[in-house]
């Protein structure tokens, strides 16, 4: 009675679109439902049906509040799903902004694309309806299971879920946190897993160290000042906003003595930026110091917010130098598109990529140099400096995973290496192979395995 099955429905072979579904005896649990995300949100991989029947699943765990592991959720329970969700409670309230924002992008583009909505409001309050919320280090059962989340360092709320029954564990980390972070906890151990269920996003890579980034991202800013420039970053509104203005809170006295505006154009990032200050209590101490001492560390002098569209516009008619931080992250949309279009083509722009570009995204094609792109419907020729800061990853790099498996390594059974680009993910499973002697799978979309769990 110690057998159960794992099936990979989704970030097997791709980075997202996580999804996988753990059997044992009569239960059926399902963790992360991410979408794919690609250049178009009417993309058919999403709309499609899912692999399995979502009235048969009992409980779905979330790891965290990034689309690519939650974007699906209401479309699961409009599909018949009517079981229990978990997720910390930063999780739980950042899902329900991330929602409410990807029901206003869909109506723009289910209108533009014809592709009609992936779930409607009705399905976002229902799913909410069914969301229980456990603080980190809270085992609760599950069947004849206990469940618990550990912190993974990722974004606010992230973790890791952690299944235990008869003294055997299976560990899902969702993402991992590029630990230390200014602002979060590190990810915790795996110690004591039998099977783990890692991602390998950067698995075939290192990050700068974080020295760097920061000087990276001071000398792009001293450079746009010089050159009386405007510096764009494209920036995921969800934890990598929010490290961007700690940082610049850290560098902005220097910036602000020569009045360089850093407008943040991201509704999305300035409600979620207050989503962090009520959740100062899960940061790292140094953080949490911060408040203490009431120093709002996302805050500076010059910093302005913009919350509509006739201000988010009326930035181009601010002078030079300025900084633009906006959304999407990959540019597949929202508010950096504009600032694209406007500022791709001069030669004084640097675009600074600060998170992971993801193939066929705009914001890939830009960084691997390509001269001409179509922007809502223009040809934009593109002239402005293209920069890269990997540091400011979110996610582990191909040393900080391999030593996050390794102190599992006197228990560790099988390692299914997933949520990667494939040649990252193979990559890492021949890094797990020969240097901890573990047994590592990269598994293939809708493949099964028995595991003694």
């Amino acid at each position: 009675g110690m057998s159960a099955q794992l099936t990979f429905y989704g970030g097997a072979g791709t980075v997202t679109g996580a999804n996988f579904l753990l059997e044992v005896g009569s239960k059926k649990i399902l963790i992360d439902c991410g979408i794919h995300e690609r250049e178009q949100i009417c993309d058919p991989q999403n709309y499609s049906a899912f692999a399995y029947d979502p009235k048969s699943i009992d409980a779905l765990f979330i790891t965290h509040a990034h689309a690519d592991h939650i974007g699906r959720v209401p479309k699961l329970v409009r599909d018949g799903f009517c079981g229990v969700i978990y997720s910390t409670p930063a999780t739980k309230e950042l899902s329900a902004i991330m929602f409410e924002d990807a029901l206003s992008i869909m109506k723009e583009s289910s209108d533009a694309q014809n592709c009609g909505m992936l779930y409607e409001e009705a399905d976002v309050a229902r799913a909410l309806s069914l969301w229980q919320t456990r603080e980190y280090h809270e085992p609760f059962n599950i069947g004849d299971a206990k469940a618990e989340f550990l912190d993974a360092g990722h974004i606010l709320g992230s973790a890791m879920v952690k299944f235990i029954r008869k003294n055997r564990i299976i560990l899902f980390t969702g993402d991992l946190g590029n630990s230390p972070e200014p602002l979060l906890n590190d990810a915790e151990s795996p110690a004591g897993a039998n099977y783990l269920v890692m991602e390998s996003v950067y698995g075939d890579r290192t990050h700068e160290d974080r020295a760097m980034r920061k000087a990276r991202l001071q000398e792009a800013i001293e450079e746009t000042c010089a050159r009386k420039g405007v510096l764009l970053i494209p920036s995921f509104s969800l934890e990598r906003t929010q490290i961007l203005l700690f940082e610049i809170n850290k560098i902005a006295e220097g910036i602000s003595r020569q009045g360089i505006p850093v407008y943040l154009d991201s509704p999305l990032a300035i409600r979620i930026t207050e989503t962090f200050r009520r959740h100062a209590n899960i940061m790292n101490p140094r953080a949490r110091k911060y408040f203490r001492k009431g120093d709002d560390p996302f805050s500076f002098p010059g910093l302005i917010l913009t919350q509509d569209a006739r201000a988010s516009k009326a930035i181009h008619l601010a002078p030079n130098p300025k900084i633009i931080i906006a959304g999407a992250g990959m540019s597949h949309g929202g508010r950096i598109q504009g600032h694209e279009k406007r500022y791709l083509g001069d030669k004084h722009t640097t675009i600074l990529f600060v998170g992971y570009q993801a193939p066929g995204s705009l914001g890939r094609r830009i960084q691997d140099g390509e001269k001409r792109v179509q922007i809502e419907g223009e040809h934009i020729t593109v002239r402005a400096r293209i920069e890269t800061v990997t540091g400011y990853s979110g996610h582990k790099d191909r040393d900080g995973l391999l030593d996050f498996a390794s102190s599992a390594v006197e228990t560790l059974e099988k390692v299914f290496v997933t949520m990667g680009e494939p040649k990252s993910s193979f990559f890492l499973a021949q890094r797990l192979k020969d240097y901890l002697n573990v047994e590592a799978i990269v598994p293939e979309t809708g493949q099964t395995f028995e595991i003694e769990w």
